[in-house]
């Protein structure tokens, strides 16, 4: 039975006779019990016209069982004509005036038979869903335009109801899809929070016109913009609906609003899952790989990058349309990244799996017989992580290591080691003139060199020109002929060491072509260790 008062009689009728359907005259009496919403259209007609009914003749839903049986023997003995206005046939004339069918034919098993099946298409592996739904902002004009409508009887009820308390079509379709989503999708609950979100749209370009006198009453509501298709929006007539006062809104706007001809349109279902992080250090061993696609006027000039041998593997593992590839700090083309590796993260786009399971890891484990001996001996550590091995197992120029799923709040601590870290580097320089060791000596003693590093001219297409402060914490030089040494840095994150050794036209100053008095520039560089505490290592 419908929770329903003596005072609610007034409301149904009159909602009943504007053209309501059954479920937003529940709606608009303010039941907030999900199972009132759950039976059939007509069962919820039929019952509201029996308690409408039913109070006509003196009997109200909080009558004692006495009454009703003696009201029920009494019907027996009345006129026919009395009867039939118990017995009228529980059919709704026309499409809802409020929520355009949505709640009237849109929210039945047919509708969660599309729902289900475009969940299943998509192949999620999820155990809880969260449903969404986009309605047309001129459902927001015509309840309003209900609520004024039936407002005094709404608050004859209790004088603390308003406007907001009026059950919204989103929730209550919400309430009517939980258990029949369930019932479709086995094992998948409808929970108010979730990291697959389904979206439900509907459209009903008929009564589109409902809103257009909302843009002269209130024009400062409406403002166009360059991504919105229409000015219309579902927050823009909210706020217009907020600010005009009900005469003026009576004059432009029948109340109730008029009979639409027919029902919302449905749109495809939306499917997306919450995006999943996953992070580990790269190292690089190839000369001529960028860290990301290199490309000029559109044409590709590598075959690959550091990101999509990373990447392709893992996006295969957990069925994701896409990604987005970051790194602390990233290095050219011609260097080499040793050591430990550089840190990186993954936001991995719209998986379909949250997580890899044992048999999900087993199922993309391939393992490179013969790998070259200094990476047996750094990567012998993770024959246990399948995904990790296949990555590694795709190309000698890449070995990844530590990889793990992480949240997307602890993506931070990557960026935080970008320019307040150290690194750690190893150049071969070339020296114009001839040296010998004793003219290199002096370097080993340099601590803590600041210089100024003005932008570079070799990225200075994608970085703002500006003068930047960089410290380099300690430097040691090695003769290896009279032309060339190898030298080993320690710097602050973010310090442009190929522009240190050759000056960059004096961008960089000091530099190691004035610190030597003499032409240098950079043959080999390979970046030896980025000082960043994260990713956690695994253990062995």
């Amino acid at each position: 039975m419908l929770p329903l008062k003596q005072k609610d009689k007034e409301i149904i009728k009159k909602l009943l006779a504007s053209g309501c359907c059954a479920r937003c005259v529940l709606r608009f009496c303010c039941i907030g019990v999900p199972d009132a919403y759950r039976h059939t259209p007509p069962e919820t007609l039929k019952e509201l016209r029996a308690f409408v009914n039913a109070s006509e003749d003196g009997t109200s839903s909080e009558s004692t069982q006495e009454e009703k049986n003696s009201s029920q023997n009494a019907a027996e003995f009345e006129p026919a004509s009395k009867r039939s206005k118990l017995e009228e046939p529980a059919e709704e004339p026309g499409v809802c005036v409020v929520c355009l069918g949505v709640l009237q034919h849109l929210s039945d098993v047919s509708q969660a038979v599309q729902i289900a099946d475009a969940v299943r298409k998509e192949k999620y592996q999820v155990d809880t869903l969260v449903l969404s739904i986009s309605l047309p902002a001129q459902m927001c004009v015509r309840e309003h335009s209900c609520w004024l409508h039936v407002k005094d009887q709404v608050r004859a009820k209790c004088c603390v109801l308003g406007r907001d308390d009026v059950i919204q079509v989103k929730e209550a379709f919400k309430w009517i899809m939980q258990d029949l989503l369930a019932q479709e999708l086995a094992g998948v609950a409808v929970a108010t929070k979730s990291a697959l979100e389904v979206s439900v749209g509907f459209t009903h370009p008929e009564t589109d016109a409902d809103c257009y006198f909302l843009a002269s009453t209130c024009p400062d509501c409406f403002k166009a913009t360059k991504n919105k298709q229409s000015v219309f929006t579902r927050m823009a007539v909210v706020k217009a609906l907020e600010k005009i006062p009900d005469s003026k809104f009576i004059k432009h706007s029948p109340c109730p609003p008029s009979r639409p001809g027919s029902s919302c349109t449905p749109q495809d279902v939306q499917c997306v899952h919450v995006s999943v992080f996953v992070a580990g250090r790269y190292n690089k061993f190839c000369r001529s790989l960028p860290q990301t696609p290199w490309l000029i006027d559109g044409q590709r000039r590598m075959e690959s990058s550091v990101e999509e041998l990373i990447a392709a593997p893992v996006l295969t593992a957990f069925g994701a349309q896409g990604f987005n590839f970051s790194s602390s700090g990233r290095e050219d083309v011609d260097v080499r990244t040793l050591g430990n590796g550089r840190p990186f993260a993954l936001e991995l786009l719209n998986p379909r799996k949250s997580k890899l399971c044992e048999e999900d890891m087993k199922s993309v484990q391939q393992v490179r017989r013969h790998l070259p001996c200094v990476c047996v001996r750094t990567w012998c550590r993770d024959v246990h992580n399948p995904v990790l091995q296949l990555i590694n197992a795709s190309s000698e120029k890449i070995r990844v290591r530590d990889l793990q799923m992480v949240s997307r709040d602890a993506m931070s601590r990557m960026k935080e080691g970008e320019e307040e870290k150290t690194k750690s580097y190893l150049a071969l320089v070339w020296t114009q003139k001839s040296i010998q060791k004793d003219d290199i000596a002096f370097i080993n003693h340099i601590k803590d060199l600041t210089i100024d590093q003005k932008t570079p001219l070799r990225v200075l297409h994608r970085r703002t020109l500006a003068v930047r402060q960089r410290l380099i914490h300690s430097m040691n030089a090695s003769l290896l002929d009279e032309h060339h040494f190898r030298l080993s840095l320690k710097t602050q994150a973010g310090t442009y060491i190929k522009e240190f050794v050759h000056g960059d036209f004096g961008r960089t100053t000091p530099n190691l072509c004035q610190l030597l008095d003499t032409h240098t520039d950079i043959l080999e560089l390979d970046v030896q260790s980025v000082d960043v505490d994260w990713p956690p290592a695994l253990p062995d």
